[in-house]
């Protein structure tokens, strides 16, 4: 149905970013009637985390739900610039598929193998390799300390604002309303949200609402009464050229959390510092690289020993501090129709295919029609029985 009256709403989905706008483009899929609002403060997208992300896809998880997850969200991607272009606009996110690559040192060999039988098991193409073999198929890697690595080699990794602003052109295009504003306050009674208020007075009311506000989830929780246990946690990401030839490289991560791949002729990465004190912390510490990453990436490539950085840039990642993993579904035990899709602690861009089909699927029919997702749902939190991630690097 369209929207009843002005401010009416079937669903008001909190947050535009990749999740939110992906949320708004499922919905309109799953069901064409709909009315759905986006309540988006920046149409800029300026400290949208998505955006300051470096675009990899990964299916190197543990958990079911998340390998999964990746596996849909992964061919949505590759398929993207057939399927979402609108009548004004083409929809390009310069797939890659570059693969991925985790390393590991000798006594975490029996864990990574353990993982990749779990790939496997979904169908995934996750190669086991030696050292020897590491050496043989990147012969720029310092592999003397390492006991083993596995390659999946139909990962890669996209353009993220390419991605972000074709999901909302599309989802505008099927119907979606997307509204200046930020949340500043929720009504609701004892079984239900009613509306929210934003900052600019406007009050909207809506049969469902969805937080997807990403980094700032906990803050929009908090106005409808619920805990989520999600905070901001800065992050860095480099560009740099390395001082002698290097082959191209995968998305290459280690236990230490370094992660970089190949982009263009130099290299896009960093590590991150998983203490990095939480908060809305943008400003760039331009010795990072020098400090912590430079050392790491030129003990693992000695090419790297004269490696230059030429950008330095913050992001956010939306931590679950409980067990790393997203929220994902509706309030259990509190308010049924408050929908929230957060903390993907730095798998946000990957999983928002995924995600917003999920989302879709609950408010639509009231129940998962794919990929069951129940064990990401809220009631951990509130039991505080963490789902953690075993894949995770």
């Amino acid at each position: 149905m369209q929207a009843k009256e002005s401010g009416s709403f079937d669903v008001v989905v909190m947050g535009g970013g990749i999740i939110g706008s992906a949320i708004a483009y499922f919905l309109l899929k799953e069901s064409p009637g709909l009315s759905v609002a986006v309540v988006e403060p920046d149409s800029s997208y300026e400290f949208a985390s998505a955006l300051r992300a470096s675009g990899g896809c990964r299916v190197q998880f543990t958990c079911p739900e998340n390998i999964e997850m990746s596996k849909f969200s992964i061919d949505f991607i590759k398929n993207f610039d057939n399927t979402m272009g609108t009548a004004k606009h083409s929809a390009h996110v310069s797939w890659v598929e570059g693969g991925y690559l985790f390393i590991v040192p000798p006594e975490d060999v029996k864990n990574l193998e353990r993982n990749a039988k779990i790939q496997q098991a979904h169908g995934c193409i996750a190669e086991l390799l030696t050292p020897a073999e590491l050496k043989q198929r990147f012969p720029s890697m310092q592999v003397n300390d390492l006991g083993a690595g596995v390659h999946t080699p139909h990962d890669g990794w996209c353009d993220p604002n390419g991605l972000l602003w074709g999901f909302r052109r599309k989802a505008v295009e099927l119907g979606a309303v997307y509204i200046s504003g930020r949340v500043q306050s929720a009504q609701v009674d004892t079984i239900k949200a009613q509306s929210i208020t934003l900052d600019n007075g406007q009050v909207l009311q809506a049969e469902a609402f969805v937080n997807a506000t990403g980094a700032w989830s906990e803050g929009t929780a908090a106005l409808f009464g619920m805990h989520l246990p999600i905070s901001p946690m800065r992050r860095f990401e480099h560009y740099f050229t390395a001082g002698s030839p290097v082959e191209h490289l995968p998305y290459v991560k280690d236990t230490a959390r370094l992660a970089f791949r190949s982009e263009g002729n130099g290299f896009s990465g960093g590590l991150v510092d998983g203490s990095e004190q939480r908060g809305f912390n943008f400003d760039i510490d331009h010795d990072y690289f020098e400090r912590v990453v430079w050392p790491a990436v030129a003990h693992r490539f000695p090419a790297f020993e004269a490696a230059k950085c030429h950008r330095t840039w913050s992001g956010l990642y939306e931590v679950n501090e409980l067990d790393g993993n997203p929220v994902i579904g509706s309030w259990t035990g509190g308010l049924p129709n408050l929908y929230t899709a957060a903390g993907f602690s730095g798998h946000g861009m990957m999983h928002a295919p995924a995600a917003g089909r999920a989302i879709a699927e609950l408010v639509v029919h009231g129940r998962y029609q794919t990929l069951d997702l129940e064990r990401m749902g809220y009631q951990r939190v509130a039991s505080n029985t963490p789902y953690a991630e075993a894949g995770i690097l």
